[in-house]
């Protein structure tokens, strides 16, 4: 597969270095003076017009994130609103969208050396606005109908009510609490009765705004030049289009379908035949009473400790930011965790330091089973979104904003990165300590390495999914695209790819809904291969990821720094040394779990010897101001509590509280 993949990658990297959008723009062309000084005149009209871009853009990108928060996180202030929403974020694109903007980005790059940071800064305009700008008055129009059913269809599935009828009687959960049972309540008719109560999300989405919005998406990115809404997304994100893209996408799926199919085969003959195979099965069955044996060694309320305690060892700064974190599952909350930045961070002219502001969110309920240990993974992986954010050092906010051009598989490494940590036996050795101050015994963590890694595939291609999907459903002819059509593509997708239909079905799946995430979710397939390919790196280098006081600056300076500045394929190639492919994760797949349990008892004994030796740290410094919020209100924060440790205290004890079994 390293030569499939790696031939397209070669070409990819250098087609994304010098990427422009389809259309008109495509064709501009630009002479740089060799001379290395500019005129006053020219460098004063150079940093007025960058200076006014960023400033302007600041201040809208500010006033869209604090709506989106304030509408995702359903507060209750009278500010917030969809019409606001719509409103801030149409402001914030005509901004981007300006033709005059992108007109004197281009001229002014034709007065700067090339090799200057103001090139390197017009560069990234150019790129940005590039993005956003509709030549089409028509691909306007369809832009801003697409943007208005979007928001009518999130109004509408804030509203639906979700749960599973049980024993007789209807009980309400949200999408998280369904895809929770469904992995870990030991009664198949529970499991059964909540994996329909997800299936209904399905239904509802394409009975309110789906179907039309698939509609209009298409017709935009079509009026523009793209092949459909997905060539128009991934162009704009990745540099590259949605064929490339799955050239990529194919040679992994190609690759893995054997095994795939073998462990089914596998799993079905363990597990008492294919009835184990059924989406409310499966997951169960391959780790729900594992998940439930571990639940104690994950208590939810001493996550944000953990989470800070484990960055701070491996010297990640936030460098002075600025968090709101929103952790617990509530009625109305968007159904998925997020990180998002109200205000970026950048480096201000004259060289003042501009912190981040950050807003992220997980689901979690602590008294739900396994809940502990997926929202300490969730809040692993969005905190590596804000560390890496946090610590974009560029002269733009625009090179630290999470749109477009900013690559997807780009910022997903980052967190996936981190959140992989959790898994990692050495990292639980330390990390997955229950109330009691006991450590996770080696048996049970050997015990999910045998249940787990013959599968870990089935968790691949549930990610190629989705993607798989997206694809498909913007490829079909528009007459075609109708409610009942858009359910079968899903299920049919997912018995191609899955080789069976999915515990967390399609159509549930909360990013095909949003602008922000369609089509989005390949950059998780791409991500997870640098993932890989990262801790290779490190294990190679280091010999260990958990705890090494190297990896926050070495991710800094090779990932962080850049922003948007450089493309993905790139900054994996140059921190890793070699172009970006799927061996390595692969490579994990075909491994025997005899020699993964020979690695992983070595790491974990090795940590709890050196835990054992020596005291937890007494103060852990994050550079960051933190608020632990729910809805409307703060439940603690490092700034009136006394520190990290003591917020940490006081959250904790929220929780207990507010959780306490009757």
């Amino acid at each position: 597969m390293r030569f499939a993949i790696a031939s397209f990658l070669t070409h990819a990297l250098t087609a994304a270095s010098s990427f422009t959008p389809p259309s008109s723009l495509s064709s501009a062309r630009r002479s740089f003076r060799s001379s290395s000084t500019m005129t006053a005149s020219t460098i004063t009209d150079v940093s007025s017009f960058i200076d006014g871009i960023n400033t302007s853009y600041e201040q809208l990108h500010r006033e869209f994130e604090l709506q989106f928060w304030g509408t995702k996180m359903a507060l209750s202030g009278p500010q917030y609103s969809t019409d606001s929403l719509l409103r801030t974020k149409g402001e914030m694109e005509d901004f981007l969208a300006d033709e005059a903007k992108l007109s004197k980005t281009r001229e002014l790059l034709q007065k700067v050396p090339e090799d200057s940071v103001e090139a390197k800064t017009l560069k990234m305009l150019e790129r940005t606005f590039g993005c956003y700008i509709m030549e089409s008055e028509e691909a306007k129009t369809l832009r801003a109908e697409a943007t208005k059913i979007e928001g009518g269809l999130e109004a509408a599935r804030n509203t639906l009510t979700l749960g599973a009828t049980i024993d007789g009687k209807f009980e309400e959960m949200s999408s998280v609490g369904l895809r929770n049972k469904v992995r870990v309540d030991p009664d198949e008719a529970t499991r059964k009765a909540c994996y329909e109560g997800l299936s209904k999300i399905g239904d509802f989405v394409t009975e309110n705004g789906f179907v039309e919005l698939v509609k209009v998406r298409n017709k935009m990115a079509k009026k523009l030049g793209f092949l459909d809404f997905y060539d128009y997304k991934v162009s704009n994100a990745e540099g590259f289009g949605k064929i490339a893209l799955f050239e990529i996408l194919d040679t992994l799926e190609a690759g893995t379908r054997p095994i795939m199919e073998s462990a089914r085969k596998q799993f079905a003959a363990e597990k008492g035949g294919e009835s184990a195979l059924s989406p409310w099965n499966q997951g169960f069955l391959m780790s729900g009473d594992i998940v439930r044996r571990m639940d104690p060694y994950f208590p939810f309320e001493k996550s944000v400790e953990k989470w800070g305690r484990s960055f701070a060892a491996m010297n990640i700064s936030y460098k002075q930011a600025t968090m709101d974190l929103d952790l617990l599952d509530r009625k109305g909350k968007y159904s998925n965790g997020f990180c998002h930045w109200p205000q970026p961070a950048w480096v201000k002219p004259g060289g003042t330091w501009q912190p981040s502001t950050t807003h992220f969110t997980s689901l979690a309920d602590p008294s739900a089973i396994g809940s502990g240990y997926t929202g300490l993974t969730t809040l692993m992986h969005e905190a590596g979104h804000a560390a890496h954010f946090a610590n974009i050092q560029m002269p733009s906010p625009l090179f630290a904003q999470e749109r477009s051009p900013t690559s997807v598989a780009y910022a997903e490494l980052q967190s996936m990165f981190l959140d992989s940590l959790v898994g990692d036996a050495d990292w639980m050795a330390k990390y997955a300590i229950s109330r009691e101050g006991e450590a996770i015994p080696w048996d049970l963590v050997a015990e999910q390495i045998k249940a787990t890694h013959p599968y870990k595939v089935f968790a691949l291609r549930g990610m190629l999914a989705v993607p798989y999907f997206e694809r498909a459903l913007y490829e079909m002819p528009e007459e075609d695209v109708t409610a009942e059509s858009i359910k079968a593509l899903a299920d049919k997708v997912e018995k191609d790819i899955q080789g069976g239909l999915s515990a967390r079905p399609l159509l549930s799946v909360p990013h095909i809904l949003s602008d922000e995430a369609s089509c989005y979710y390949h950059g998780y397939v791409l991500a997870e291969m640098g993932v890989h390919q990262t801790r290779e790196f490190f294990l190679k280098r280091d010999k260990y990821i958990t705890d090494n006081p190297s990896v926050g600056p070495t991710l800094t300076e090779a990932y962080w720094k850049p922003g948007n500045s450089e493309p993905f394929l790139s900054l994996v190639d140059n921190l890793t040394g070699a172009p970006l492919t799927g061996d390595a994760w692969v490579n994990e797949l075909k491994q025997s779990v005899e020699d993964v349990l020979k690695e992983e008892k070595e790491s974990y004994d090795a940590k709890i010897a050196q835990c054992s030796s020596g005291a937890p740290d007494t103060d852990v410094d994050l550079d960051m101001r933190i608020r632990i919020v729910d809805g409307d209100s703060v439940l603690a924060d490092t700034a009136e509590d006394g520190g990290f440790l003591e917020t940490c205290k006081k959250f904790e004890e929220y929780v207990q509280t507010r959780f306490a079994k009757a």
